[in-house]
């Protein structure tokens, strides 16, 4: 036991990666995080199942049949990942813009079902913060997903 404590140590100096993170690539952190905000209250509607899909489509520019591969691989990725911070840490460097897009899609996921969880505001919440995205911007997306609706 003391010889893994030495060995955590040494890696700490030089500098490794305790975690050995795998990075992933941003349209998976993208896709996992539509995907936490989804199953944040332990029930998939198929409304959001839906919505991943099709804000998937928009937000990465590409096909159905891409984005569904994305979301079968985001789940599984979810399920293995212990925070957040696994997703966010790659989509840091995003233009603003696109970070203010990404947390709008989550807020459009959360709403398909007609209501926001709190689980689901919390998830989201965490993420903006995460991302760096101004509260002003966090409830502008907010306002811009439930307004529509109305």
């Amino acid at each position: 036991m003391l010889n893994s404590f030495k060995a955590m140590f040494r890696q700490l100096l030089e500098g490794d990666d305790l975690a050995q993170n795998t990075h992933l690539s941003p349209d998976l952190a993208m896709a996992a995080l539509l995907c936490e905000v989804s199953s944040a209250d332990h029930a998939i509607e198929e409304q959001e199942k839906q919505a991943k899909l099709t804000l998937l489509q928009h937000l990465l520019s590409i096909e159905k049949q891409e984005a569904s591969h994305l979301i079968a691989l985001a789940t599984e990725k979810v399920k293995e990942s212990a925070s957040l911070y696994d997703f966010t840490s790659t989509l840091r460097e995003l233009e603003r813009e696109t970070r203010f897009e990404l947390v709008k899609a989550m807020w459009s996921v959360a709403f398909a079902d007609g209501h926001i969880d709190p689980l689901e505001d919390a998830v989201i919440r965490k993420v903006a913060e995460l991302l760096y995205v101004d509260h002003s911007e966090f409830i502008r997306a907010k306002l811009q997903v439930t307004e529509a609706r109305k």
